[in-house]
């Protein structure tokens, strides 16, 4: 997962509320939601409906499923740039990684597989282990500027524009700060950093969307939950609410519910349960990071609807395959651990020895259901699933063999 900025806006539709205030923006109710500290934000619920985009009179099935079939074919590797020798290039350099969380499972094991990985080529990687609080992030800065490390990176919703001062005070210091896996392609990093690798959160949205659609034929009411705070929740979430207006069309509904990170498991568990008591023709629900979903499936089953409300959500976390193989879960848009560890070490050793760099993040999305869950392992893992044809093929891309 990945933060919002002061700058970016979350979607909906008509009136929304935030902090129990009612805002109206122009053609559509927009919510600005301010990026400072995690535990800022309360959690909400948004109703939306109606829209300018232009609406399906009746769900555009084939449009869905052409859109779901591209990605359930594992992904085959295409080297992301020109080889290099990585170890030669590499040689003495540090960088401190400065996740999001450490208690969240998937930035925490991108973490552990980009020191891994920078090992075996010969570098150092650093985890700063921290809790999702911002005076942490600084600690983590401030660490990596006492001990000389070459370059910092904020992974996955460490948010650069609630630490302008420590940026600050490592590029004095000689060090280069990057982000990684926490923009979308179509936003504009902060401009205090470096060097950022983004991915295309919003068509991750589209695609559970896509999927929504075609395995409810065209009869979705949708509770939507995402992290206000965490960059790309606004085009993610925008993505999917698109989606369903143009593939889906006007019988076509959805709640959303913000859920701040250091909340998620105090406030998702309780608001899916109203929020099921209040509607009981919600039929899916899409936490759109996939570790909320430990805090869904208990409201599912307390409120009796097991079977009758489907989960569909992103990340591909080993324990959600996990709930998935059990059949708590119907659909899991997964990345591979290690294929986001290479294509973000790939990235930065480039823009560390001086070569041509790219923007975006080299990671395929593929899907997991009932059909091909086991393939991640039984219990899952961060490893199976993908193939093993990155692995090679970034071997070979660094010069490693």
């Amino acid at each position: 997962m990945d933060a919002i900025s002061g700058g970016h806006l979350i979607h909906a539709e008509t009136a929304c509320f935030v902090h129990q205030k009612q805002l109206h923006m122009g053609e559509s109710c927009l919510m600005r939601i301010p990026s400072l500290a995690l535990t800022s934000l309360a959690i909400g619920v948004a109703v939306c409906a109606g829209g300018t985009t232009a609406r399906a009179a009746t769900p555009d099935l084939a449009a869905a499923k052409a859109v779901v079939d591209q990605h359930t074919t594992l992904p085959a590797f295409n080297p992301p740039g020109p080889p290099f020798d990585a170890r030669k290039c590499m040689a003495g350099k540090k960088i401190l990684t400065i996740p999001v969380s450490s208690a969240n499972p998937f930035t925490k094991n991108i973490a552990i597989a980009m020191t891994q990985v920078a090992k075996q080529i010969g570098f150092q990687v650093v985890e700063w282990e921290n809790q999702a609080r911002p005076t942490q992030w600084v600690q983590g800065i401030e660490f990596a500027i006492n001990n000389k490390f070459n370059a910092i990176d904020l992974l996955g919703g460490t948010n650069p524009a609630v630490l302008g001062p420590q940026i600050a005070d490592a590029h004095k210091a000689g060090l280069q700060v990057f982000t990684s896996h926490l923009y979308d392609t179509i936003q504009k990093p902060d401009p205090n950093v470096d060097y950022s690798l983004a991915i295309p959160y919003h068509s991750v949205g589209e695609l559970l969307a896509d999927w929504v659609t075609l395995k409810t034929d065209g009869k979705v009411d949708a509770l939507i939950i995402g992290s206000d705070e965490i960059i790309p929740t606004a085009p993610f979430v925008k993505g999917i609410t698109t989606t369903l207006k143009e593939v889906c069309g006007p019988q076509c509904k959805y709640k959303y519910i913000n859920a701040p990170v250091p909340e998620w498991s105090t406030k998702i568990k309780t608001s899916v349960q109203s929020a099921l008591i209040a509607d009981p023709n919600i039929n899916t629900i899409i936490p759109i990071y996939d570790s909320m979903s430990q805090f869904v499936i208990p409201a599912i089953t307390i409120t009796g609807r097991t079977g009758k409300v489907k989960i569909a959500t992103f990340n591909g976390t080993p324990f959600v395959i996990d709930d998935l193989q059990r059949g708590q879960v119907e659909m899991d848009v997964g990345e591979s651990i290690g294929w986001i560890a290479r294509s973000i070490l790939d990235g930065y050793m480039r823009k560390l020895c001086g070569l041509k760099t790219y923007t975006e993040l080299y990671v395929p999305f593929y899907i997991f259901d009932s059909h091909n869950a086991k393939d991640a392992g039984t219990p899952a893992d961060y490893v199976h699933g993908y193939g093993d044809q990155f692995i090679a093929g970034y071997n070979k891309l660094w010069m490693l063999k």
